[in-house]
This record gives C-alpha cells, structure tokens and sequence, in this order.
C-alpha cells in the first residue's frame, strides 16, 4: 500500500551560509553571479556529471537530471542576516562583517506540471551536489576573496510539495506510518533511496513531524526539509505563513550554525599557534583575537535570545515547536558549550604561557640587576659621577686644567656610562620580551622540470588550508638553509632535485597567519623522475588562476614562473 503513494514535486529552497565583507563586496551583485552560475551549471549537465547515479535505472534518471537541469527556472537573492559581525578567517586572516545566507529558489518544470511527477528525491540531491563543487571554485576566485562559503556543508534544500496520487492522504500519525517507506525518501533527500533499508532507519526518518494540522506534513533535518501542504493550502499559505515561520527560520538558525562552528575552528587554530614549537605565539596578538571571537560569541547568544524570546512569549505554538526543534537538530546549545569549555582550555594555557614567559623576563631582570649590584658594588657608579665632575671641572677652566686627564677621564666615564645604559637596556628588553614573539625562519622551493611545469601542493592544514603552495618549512637548528631545502623536498615532494639560486628573502609583516615567519626561497630543478612525486606538477600558464597560499604568488612571480 505505501508503494502506491507518490509525492508530486512543486519547488524547492536552496540555503547557502556566507560570510562577506560588505566594503568590497556587494552581496546583491554577488547573488546574481551565483544565479548566473546555477544556471549555467544546470543548463550544461552531461552524462559524465552524473556517473554517481548507478543501478538498473540509471540511464532513466540520468536522462531525467539533464531534463530537469535544462528546464528549471533559478533566482537566487543575498540575505543579510547579522551586519557589523566582525569575524577573521584564522585559516586566510580574512576579515568579514556581514553574516548571511544565499537563498535560491529553484523549480524544475515550472511550465510543464505534467513533467513534475518524473522529479524524484533521488534526482532532486543531484544538482545541488554539482553546484557546490562549483561553488568552490567560484569562492576562490580573486574577485571572491571577501567572500567565505560554507562549502563543507551540503546545501540546504527544502523541498515542497502540494499534491500525492493517486489519493490525498489524512496526516495522522497511523498513516505517516503506513507510507513511511515513501515519506522517508523525501524527508532526507540527501539519504538516497536503497530497497533494503531497514524498518529503524525509516522509523527514525519520520520523526518529529511539525505540522499540528492533517492536511500538511513539516519535517526539518540537518541538511534538508520537505513540506506537503495539500494544493489549496499551498496556494493560500505558503507564501505568507509558511516561508515566515518554517522557511526563513532554517537558514538563519543554519547561518548561526555556521558561524559558531567558524569560531571554534578558530579556536583550534589559536590553540594550534599558543603550542606551535617555533616560537611564533604573540601573547597580545592571541589575546585581541581571543577578545573578538568572544565578541562575535556574544553577538550569537545575543541572536539566539532572541529565538528563545520568540519560544518563551510568541503564542503560536506550531512556530515556537519549529524553532526548538531547530535548536535541537542543529545542536546549537552544544557546540556554544563545547566553545566556552575551549576558551576556558585557551586561557590556561595563556596563563601558563605567561608564567614562562614571566620567568624568562625575571631571569634577563636578575641579569640585569646583577650587573648593577656589581658596578655599585665596585663603586663604578660613583666613580663614574666623581670622573664626569672632574672632566667638567678641568675643561670648564674652573682649576688648572690638565687637558690629558680630562681626555682620559672623559673616555672612562663614556665607557662606564655604555655599560651602565647596557645594563639597562637588558633590563627593559627583558620586560618587554615577556608578551612579545620572536621571528621563525623557513625556506621554499620553487621546482621546475625545464618544461614549463612547476611542482605544488594543496595545504592539508591551516593556515591556507585548501590552498595551493610551494614546498617549504621550518629551518631546523642543526642544519643550515640549502640542506633544509634538500630534506624537506626529499621528505615532502619525492623527487631528486638541484637547487639553481637563492630568489631572496621574503619577510613583509603579516606574510603568514601564524606569525613572524621569515622565509629563504630557492629555485630548483628536477633532476630524477617523477613517478614518486608526492605533489601536483601545474603549468606556468595555470598558476595565475590558482587559489596560492601566503606570499607564495609573489615568489612564483620573483621566480619567474608567473
């Protein structure tokens, strides 16, 4: 019995997390590039996009996704959810202030109803996945570097729908469970739709409907929803009451989301930099950092009282069981825990940091100060104020100058007086050290193969995580700058090479996110084979076009190869 019901599609809603920096960017131009882009994707869907949809039927529903694609009508507009929402990108040292959503509307068939009974759950999860993978790419375009996309995440899609065949169906609870098999498909439509699926997971799928009434059915997962509303109540609710209290509170929740995991990986990241083992921490840098991120947490908690606000006092009851349902599947209240749990772990060992740091400086101070007991203790201090008062006294004329012994004693007190300001000086050094960072110092390498390749990376960790880069590292104390060149392309890149010239030194402020890094770059040139290259070899004429990590661009381009 539950075979025989289908879902006829209507449209859905597609919900994008952003963060943007509104003073280079335009958030409404930037929603028509993304439209533009959807519907270029869309319109040129080929076979050898969809090789993931696999089975008995799956020339049918490839056919099907290349016909929706060609036939589906897109808007897509930017919301600006939180403004003045100062956030920093730890991974890029990016700087934003807008935190939004893009939000596209997308119907397959719009002019053809007829056709709407051929989209599936299976083929509807097809698109979004192709456009995400472009979105990536989109996001790193230079244009787009104040521009910061969720593209970990799926896109959020929420699908509707307005009529079953080949009966309406009353929504009670004994009938959601009667065709949970089909409801189950539509509910996760990211989930796919296997035959052998077993009785729990559809159990579980079904869960948690929010409708109050028996002619709708509301679900909301993590990364889709789907809404039936029986055709007259679509037409006359929807677009009021539904996008209002259903719709529009997903992706602000989902923004919110998106932003909190955003601090704590900038969390780790600070965490990662307080025990890196070059020396590179700013106790005051990491301190500002720490201050901000705590403004941006404020700022969520300050948002989410608003949605608890709504829960506590708003006296619909259907959209106040949609917010705590968001609440929950979005597992705000836990991850807003897990950060106050690593602000307090950050802040120990701050503290330690401090303690060491502290030590070092009062070790310079007693230094310093033992250095002054001993030109007290050897009356250099007060010989130095008698030899001033008698050089004075001889060159002013005030007795018989003996200008030899004037010169002599002049000298003695210039160079007693070095020391005592050295002294000093070792001193104040030592306090101001105790908060500041020294220089860490790396090499890169730019490999070529002589045939217009060069040898890169893709970052597996922040900072530029993502990003492509020259093979390089930290310089070790026992070896010098040629022979860490050697070990980190023998250990990193996997081929044999011969270092050409030293291109220079690179060491402008801010160059790197994780502090003062100066770096030695190196030409080099393959000399063996490459069949146990660790890394991608790319095209001089591809490099410009790349997403490059730290001031590894400006390298190339010293180096030649841009």
């Amino acid at each position: 019995m539950a075979e025989s019901l289908e879902f006829i599609y209507k449209k859905e809603f597609w919900y994008v997390s952003t963060f943007l920096n509104s003073k280079y960017v335009d958030g409404a131009k930037k929603a028509k590039e993304i439209e533009d882009l959807v519907k270029k994707i869309a319109s040129g869907i080929t076979l050898d996009d969809l090789k993931r949809i696999r089975g008995p039927q799956a020339d049918k529903l490839k056919d099907i996704v290349i016909d929706m694609g060609k036939n589906a009508s897109i808007e897509c507009k930017w919301v600006a959810y939180i403004p003045n929402f100062p956030y920093q990108d730890e991974n890029t040292d990016k700087d934003y202030d807008t935190l939004g959503y893009f939000q596209i509307e997308v119907e397959y068939f719009k002019d053809q109803p007829a056709k709407k009974k051929d989209v599936t759950p299976l083929t509807i999860q097809q698109i979004p996945i192709l456009v995400l993978a472009k979105l990536s790419d989109y996001e790193r375009n230079e244009d787009n570097k104040y521009l910061n996309i969720d593209t970990e995440s799926p896109i959020f899609n929420f699908v509707t729908s307005d009529k079953t065949v080949p009966v309406e169906v009353s929504w009670s609870q004994e009938n959601i469970v009667k065709y949970k098999r089909t409801l189950g498909y539509w509910i996760e439509v990211y989930s796919g739709a296997w035959p052998d699926y077993n009785e729990a997971l559809y159990d579980m799928r079904i869960e948690n409907n929010l409708s109050n009434r028996l002619s709708e059915l509301h679900f909301i997962r993590r990364n889709s929803g789907f809404i039936y509303m029986a055709e007259e109540n679509y037409k006359n609710f929807f677009d009021g009451y539904m996008r209002q209290f259903v719709l529009d509170p997903t992706p602000r929740i989902r923004s919110m989301l998106y932003a909190l995991i955003s601090i704590n990986h900038s969390l780790d990241l600070l965490f990662t930099k307080i025990s890196s083992p070059h020396g590179l921490i700013d106790i005051e840098v990491i301190e500002q950092k720490l201050v901000k991120l705590r403004l941006l947490r404020g700022m969520i908690q300050t948002n989410m009282s608003v949605v608890y606000d709504e829960i506590d006092y708003n006296r619909r009851q259907h959209y106040t069981a949609v917010l705590n349902h968001l609440i929950n599947e979005f597992q705000l209240d836990g991850i807003i825990g897990r950060i106050a749990g690593k602000f307090e772990v950050i802040y120990n060992a701050m503290n330690e940091l401090y303690q060491k740091k502290n030590e070092e400086a009062e070790k310079k101070t007693q230094k310093g100060l033992g250095m002054l007991n001993i030109l007290f203790g050897l009356g250099i201090v007060a010989t130095l104020s008698d030899l001033i008062i008698k050089t004075e006294t001889a060159i002013t004329g005030s007795i018989t100058p003996n200008f030899t012994d004037a010169w002599i004693n002049l000298i003695v007190a210039i160079i007693i007086g070095v020391m005592f300001a050295a002294t000093l000086l070792t001193i104040m050094k030592g306090k101001r050290e105790a908060t500041k960072v020294g220089a860490a110092y790396t090499v890169d390498a730019v490999i070529v193969d002589g045939k217009g390749n060069v040898l890169l990376q893709k970052r597996a960790y922040p900072p530029f995580k993502g990003f492509y880069a020259i093979p390089g590292s930290f310089i070790k104390e026992s070896e010098n700058q040629r022979e860490a060149v050697l070990r980190t392309v023998e250990n990193e890149v996997g081929v044999k090479i011969r270092i050409e010239k030293k291109i220079g030194v690179f060491d402008k402020k801010g160059r790197d996110p994780r502090g003062n890094v100066i770096s030695t770059a190196y030409k080099c040139t393959v000399t063996g084979d490459l069949e146990k290259c660790r890394v991608e070899l790319v095209p001089f004429s591809k490099v410009k076009d790349l997403n490059i990590a730290f001031d590894h661009k400006k390298i190339l381009d010293e180096a030649g190869v841009i």
